[in-house]
């Protein structure tokens, strides 16, 4: 029996699985994080909140020049590099007022990257946000946006010597 040999994007994209699914577990180094967020003709505000393990919920209240809009998103992370660098994706919806249109509603898709700057509580992070639209003048858009988020909470620290060194300290 002769294998056929595989096509280079195949054997490209098969590397790269190999190397996404053999990171480690602590994808994402807090518990809740708010900042704010600004791109596609829109600004607003951006809150994570970690719900299971690599996995958030975030949400977006964004304001646009005729428009308001809220977004829950459920995101996944995976670490990239090392701990600080995460990429994402996710899906959700949305709903929101137009000032000529009315209301709306839609759902969303998200894929992005963030980067946790090393001793401080801060993460940058930039994504793509398609959405599909109803009740709209746009039936879809293709945002991209920049988000800067302080740690509110820190995700607690779970190396295998922590509770050696907790006895130790009489905890």
């Amino acid at each position: 029996m002769k294998l056929l040999p595989l096509p280079f994007f195949l054997r490209i994209a098969c590397g790269l699985l190999l190397v996404v699914s053999a990171q480690p577990a602590a994808a994402q180094k807090y518990r809740t994080a708010a900042g704010l967020r600004s791109g596609g003709g829109s600004y607003g505000l951006t809150v994570q909140q970690l719900v299971l393990p690599k996995t958030t919920l975030e949400g977006l209240g964004m304001l646009a020049e005729r428009e308001r809009s809220a977004t829950l998103l459920a995101e996944r992370h995976f670490g990239i590099l090392g701990p600080s660098l995460n990429y994402y994706f996710g899906a959700g919806g949305h709903f929101g007022t137009h000032k000529d249109d009315g209301n709306f509603w839609g759902f969303d898709g998200m894929i992005g990257a963030e980067y946790k700057i090393p001793f401080a509580r801060i993460v940058l992070s930039f994504d793509f946000k398609p959405t599909i639209e109803f009740h709209s003048a746009d039936w879809n858009r293709f945002p991209t946006a920049f988000s800067v988020r302080y740690i509110i909470l820190k995700q607690k620290n779970t190396s295998i010597f922590q509770g050696i060194f907790d006895k130790v300290k009489g905890k």
